[in-house]
C-alpha cells in the first residue's frame, strides 16, 4: 500500500507547543522553514536526494531532533552531506532554525511531523546514518508502546538504511536501554558495533553532546550509546532493489 492510498496513520503523543514564540522565533518559523520544510508524496516513495538543491554525498536521518544542537553540529561538520531532521516540537524547531540561518546550513532539510511516516515512505537504501538520541522513554509500563525504538520501527529503518549504514541510539533511561539493545540487537538485519564497555558508555568523538544529555549527567543519571550498523542484504533481496531500479 502506498502512502497515498489511506489517510496516514497518527501515533504522535509529545506536546507540540511550549511557550509562545517571540517576534523572532515567529519571524524564523514563518521564513525560514518553509525553505527547508517538506511534505511526504501524496503517493509512491520519496527519493530524500531531491530534497536538496545540490548534490550531496550521503543522506543522514534524526529521529527527534529537540533543540537541534546536534543536526546542526553534524550539518557544519558535514557540510557534503544532506541532513534530515524530524522534530513536532516547536521551540525546538526554531531553536534549530536560528542555528540553521546564522551559520548557512544550506543542506539541513525538516519534516515536522512523526518520523515514522517518513521513514515509512523513503526510497529503500536511501539512508547512510540514523541517529535517535534520547527519545521520550515513556517510563509508565502502559505508555512503554509508544516508544519509538520498536520492532516496527527498526524493520522500516533496515529497510530505509544501506547496507553497512549506521545506527546510532542514545537514552539515560536504563529500562529503555536494556530494550534498545534486545531489539536492536537481535534484529536480523542489524549488527552491535560494541566490542567493550567502553564502547557504549563512552559518546563517540563525532557525536556532539545534546542539552538532554547534560541534564542527565547534571541529574546523576548516565548515558548508553549503541551503535549499530545495518548488514549486507542477502543476494535475494539486493536484487529486488536492483530489479526495481533502487
Amino acid at each position: 500500500m502506498s502512502i497515498g492510498d489511506a489517510a496516514p496513520q497518527r501515533w504522535l503523543y509529545g506536546r507540540r507547543r511550549g511557550r509562545a514564540l517571540r517576534p523572532g522565533q515567529r519571524a524564523l518559523w514563518d521564513t525560514l522553514l518553509p525553505a527547508l520544510r517538506f511534505e511526504l508524496p501524496a503517493a509512491g516513495e520519496l527519493d530524500p536526494r531531491r530534497l536538496f538543491s545540490s548534490e550531496v554525498g550521503e543522506i543522514w536521518l534524526e529521529v527527534g531532533f529537540g533543540a537541534g544542537e546536534h543536526l546542526a553540529a553534524q550539518a557544519r561538520a558535514n557540510p557534503h552531506h544532506g541532513l534530515i531532521g524530524c522534530e513536532v516540537f516547536e521551540n525546538g524547531i526554531v531553536k534549530l532554525l536560528a542555528e540553521a540561518k546564522r551559520d548557512g546550513l544550506g543542506n539541513l532539510r525538516l519534516f515536522i511531523d512523526d518520523a515514522r511516516r517518513l521513514i515509512a515512505a523513503l526510497r529503500p537504501a536511501s539512508l547512510a546514518r540514523v541517529f535517535i538520541l534520547f527519545p521520550d522513554p515513556w517510563p509508565k509500563e502502559r505508555h512503554k508502546k509508544r516508544r519509538i525504538v520498536s520492532g516496527q520501527t527498526l524493520d522500516e529503518l533496515a529497510r530505509a538504511m544501506s547496507d553497512g549504514a549506521e545506527l546510532r541510539l542514545a537514552t539515560d533511561d536504563m529500562d529503555y536501554a536494556r530494550a534498545m539493545l534486545e531489539r536492536a540487537g537481535r534484529h536480523v538485519d542489524f549488527e552491535w558495533l560494541a566490542r567493550g564497555p567502553d564502547d557504549w558508555r563512552s559518546r563517540p568523538a563525532d557525536w556532539p553532546m545534546t542539552r538532554y544529555e547534560r541534564k542527565a549527567v547534571s541529574a546523576g543519571r548516565r548515558a548508553v550509546f549503541l551503535c549499530f550498523r545495518r548488514r549486507v542484504r542477502r543476494r535475494t533481496e539486493a536484487g529486488a532493489l536492483r530489479s526495481a531500479g533502487k
